[in-house]
């Protein structure tokens, strides 16, 4: 999509407006106040934009919006930034930056809810929920600084999927300004209401395209009272998943976490992050990062999970395993896994993939991707690593040693269609849990059903008919 010009005197007309309202602290048009909000973390995109506008409430978004749509000039919502597909990334217009949107609004521990507004870092809000003897479960490696409102404009995911769900799993009600600048006040806490069309599943996964999410009715969960972690090796992929099922039939819904680890995923923890430490003798094809919970202080989890390994064991589906034996060791094998990204980043050049397939298939999905790449490049270093339990695998490919960086990536866009295709004949997904953006647009063209593509297309015209929301994202234009 072509950046719209925006003429001068529009320019210096919107700014003096926004800044009368916000006030000058809160309206950043210098290059180095600017230059956090315009470039993806990754490196991937740089942007620009005319200004970063600061709003500290829900009626100052909409006053924003609303002179935004005066003035003609495309926003982009923004909160902490700390997405992978350049969704929050502007190419020109205005960026709306949600990070002073941070209070606890309400907590209500015996409708096991919490109302936040959209600029609250997650962990604040894991924290408030601690605070009041409560679970909110979404967890992410990004938690400590990414913001609420991100997560559920990408319907997020996260190692607590197999038992809490996504980002929109966890959603109750929103209030979101409209892109005429109305308010629509969604902040219900019911677990019922049939009254028509459940509006918030609009806006939830749409990345700021169809509407601002400023705040959200959240689900919280009884607090775990007991929680068994182990590590398991096993010869492969398809070992792990017969594990999984294994543990799935037995332990049921205290099973709350099941994480894959490929051998080279491991490997380069175990190389590049200081105190990692393998906690398996010897090396496996695979490894199995395993939590169960409950909120019951007396159940016997590390009895329930023995027994599965046990049996396991004998019949060749493992090779060897771990328990955790306090809180802290549990902490250690659970950063192993959620150090891999780190890892892999300090190892060189890296081609990502965020694919989902059936839970069934994703050993053969893991065989069958890794293979096809490794004929495409000799040399490639597969790290595949992710979430087993809702069939989410980051499928990571790691550059050639001695290939020069650029070089390789350079080749992601053939990569992207290998895997992909793949991935979708398997009935599977080209993004599980991090958004489309602008990285995966033009996939859509490919993948995606073009009557979806239609009625995406449909209600943003509806929702937004001058095309101002974060223009150029997750839609390709039309044909």
């Amino acid at each position: 999509m072509a950046e719209r010009v925006i003429p001068e005197q529009v320019r210096q007309r919107l700014l003096t407006t926004l800044t009368r309202q916000l006030g000058d602290a809160h309206v950043l048009t210098a290059p180095a106040e600017m230059a956090p909000y315009l470039s993806e973390r990754r490196g991937l995109y740089q942007g620009q934009a005319l200004a970063v506008a600061r709003p500290g409430t829900t009626a100052e978004v909409a006053f924003v919006v609303e002179a935004c749509r005066e003035h003609g000039v495309p926003l982009v919502p923004q909160e902490s930034n700390t997405g992978l597909v350049g969704g929050a990334v502007p190419q020109g217009g205005l960026v709306v930056a949600l990070e002073r949107l941070n209070r606890i609004r309400q907590v209500d521990p015996v409708n096991f809810t919490i109302t936040v507004e959209a600029g609250c870092i997650l962990q604040a809000v894991q924290e408030a929920a601690d605070q009041v003897d409560r679970l909110f479960p979404l967890a992410l490696a990004a938690q400590g600084s990414c913001q609420i409102g991100g997560n559920l404009a990408t319907n997020a995911g996260g190692t607590n999927v197999l038992h809490y769900g996504n980002a929109r799993d966890l959603v109750l009600g929103l209030e979101v300004v409209l892109a005429d600048g109305r308010v629509w006040n969604g902040l219900s806490g019911l677990r019922k209401d049939n009254t028509g069309y459940d509006l918030k599943h609009l806006f939830l996964g749409s990345e700021g395209t169809l509407g601002i999410i400023t705040a959200a009715v959240l689900k919280l969960f009884p607090k775990p009272r007991q929680r068994q972690v182990a590590f398991v090796g096993c010869r492969g992929a398809h070992q792990v998943l017969e594990l999984f099922a294994r543990l799935r039939a037995a332990a049921g819904d205290v099973l709350t976490g099941f994480e894959y680890m490929s051998a080279f995923s491991l490997e380069l923890v175990a190389r590049h992050i200081p105190g990692a430490r393998r906690p398996l003798a010897g090396e496996h094809g695979a490894y199995a990062l395993i939590e169960l919970s409950s909120p019951d202080p007396a159940a016997d989890l590390g009895g329930r999970l023995e027994a599965v390994l046990g049996r396991a064991l004998e019949d060749g589906v493992i090779v060897d395993a771990t328990l955790a034996a306090s809180e802290a060791q549990g902490q250690a094998l659970w950063r192993l896994r959620e150090s891999v990204p780190e890892a892999q980043t300090r190892e060189g050049g890296s081609i990502k993939h965020d694919v989902s397939v059936p839970v069934s298939r994703v050993a053969e999905f893991i065989e069958r991707a890794s293979a096809a790449c490794e004929q495409a490049l000799p040399g490639i270093r597969v790290c595949a690593f992710g979430h087993v339990g809702d069939g989410n695998i980051h499928f990571n490919l790691t550059q050639p040693t001695g290939m020069e960086k650029q070089a390789f990536l350079r080749q992601w866009g053939a990569f992207n269609r290998l895997v992909h295709d793949i991935a979708v004949a398997m009935g599977g997904s080209i993004s599980a849990e991090h958004g489309i953006g602008l990285l995966k647009r033009e996939e859509l063209r490919r993948y995606k059903d073009p009557v979806a593509l239609d009625l995406m297309r449909t209600l943003k015209q509806a929702l937004d008919p001058q095309g101002l929301l974060n223009p150029g994202k997750v839609l390709p234009p039309a044909d």
